[in-house]
């Protein structure tokens, strides 16, 4: 009886000093204890950069790096995610900040806001890891391209990069972090250091990966061009108003294979650390293949039972990504493998009956949680086993800006509401 009585009260005394301590704290302190629902805006998968790829050491020790993003969801605050996700010993930013670009190609920005770590301007990145920065208070609208400064004493150990921007970034000479533009700066077609923008989540808001290799990064997209097929599914979200709610976050690496690391870690591999662990991550559209079937040419002939394994393989490493977003209660979508016949791979009749077999088993209901038959919009009517002309960048692999396009197009919006 004498608990029936006394319970009550320690728990309305427990809420009131947590009430009290809440409204306690100074407003920055409130803003990062504050833990709310929050959204990817923008993302890159990171690699370690081949050395064509990878910045001088001398570029990126005491230098400041300018880096353009273009986020497909708005917010009133932003998170940014530094990455030092291949280094092999910490790495020190001394000074972070997030702006507003200009224009993409352009390293002069306006309204310039520091970003913190735990209240700090200067933080550590353990060899290996990822690290969110606190919320910073600085509204931006879903399509609006942000620049990311930063600076570091020290050069990378190792660096960790997305090769496949097809966005210019600056470097120079010191710390210029704040300042409104780099007169002098180099520049490369590179991302380095920083993985991700979040933006706090709405009602019913949601990110939606674009996994897969060159296809989806964009290959042929000329630098600050806005035209992978990610991109134009963006806009589209974005010009429903029901569908303003979802971004999208680009996955793709070039040359980037299922089952084995290429250029990039195999896709099994990347795929908790690019899709389970995004931020909001409700959908996600697989589009990997071609390259696990095109490099097996370069392996030398291969029996009838090579091939039935490479298969059996490929559409394991499916099952397990399904299962895998499945038990995250993230929705999983399969995309058909493009044609390939005509390009530098050289693909047999037999590599052709690999991809037929996999498209068939994508296809299948039930082993993906819905299809986009990519493979039925881009292949030639009269040659099924090469990409339509009209669509074809000329390389007989990558699609044109137009086949880009069409793909983006061909994605039933349907598959995203709610």
């Amino acid at each position: 009886m004498l608990g029936d009585v006394i319970l009550p009260v320690v728990r309305r005394l427990a809420a009131g000093m947590l009430l009290a301590a809440a409204i306690s704290l100074p407003a920055a302190a409130a803003d990062r204890a504050w833990v709310g629902a929050w959204v990817g805006a923008w993302a890159a998968s990171q690699q370690v950069p081949e050395p064509r790829n990878a910045l001088p050491a001398e570029a990126m020790a005491d230098a400041t790096l300018r880096q353009v993003v273009r986020v497909t969801a708005g917010g009133p605050r932003v998170r940014v995610r530094l990455s030092n996700a291949f280094g092999t010993a910490p790495l020190t930013f001394s000074e972070v900040a997030v702006a507003r670009a200009v224009r993409p190609g352009s390293a002069v920005v306006t309204d310039s806001r520091a970003v913190t770590f735990g209240g700090r301007a200067e933080v550590t990145v353990p060899a290996g890891a990822d690290y969110v920065s606190d919320p910073v208070d600085f509204p931006v609208k879903a399509l609006e391209s942000l620049a990311i400064s930063f600076h570091l004493p020290q050069a990378p150990a190792q660096q960790t990069g997305h090769p496949g921007s097809r966005t210019t970034t600056f470097f120079a000479k010191g710390r210029h972090v704040a300042d409104a533009d780099l007169p002098g700066a180099g520049h490369t077609v590179r991302w380095y250091q920083v993985s991700g923008v979040d933006v706090p989540a709405g009602a019913q808001t949601a990110a939606i990966v674009a996994f897969g290799d060159s296809i989806t990064d964009g290959f042929g997209v000329g630098p600050d061009r806005s035209e992978r097929w990610p991109d134009v599914l963006a806009e589209r979200l974005q010009a429903d108003p029901r569908l303003r709610r979802l971004s999208v976050l680009n996955h793709g690496i070039g040359g980037n294979r299922l089952l084995k690391d290429e250029l990039g870690p195999n896709g099994l591999a990347r795929f908790e650390r690019d899709v389970l662990a995004q931020t909001g991550v409700r959908y996600v559209i697989v589009l990997e293949g071609v390259n696990d079937l095109g490099t097996s040419v370069k392996d030398g002939p291969m029996t009838p039972e090579t091939h039935a394994r490479l298969v059996a393989d490929m559409i394991g490493a499916y099952r397990q990504m399904v299962a895998r977003a499945r038990a995250r209660g993230i929705k999983v979508i399969g995309a058909t493998i493009l044609p390939f016949v005509g390009c530098f791979y050289e693909p047999s009749a037999a590599h052709e009956a690999d991809r037929q077999a996999l498209n068939a088993w994508i296809r299948t209901p039930g082993n993906f949680d819905a299809v986009i038959d990519f493979d039925a919009l881009m292949r030639d009517p009269a040659r099924p086993d090469r990409m339509r002309p009209d669509l074809d960048s000329g390389d007989h692999l990558h699609p044109s800006i137009a086949g880009y396009r069409a793909m983006a197009e061909a994605v039933p919006l349907s598959l995203f509401k709610p």
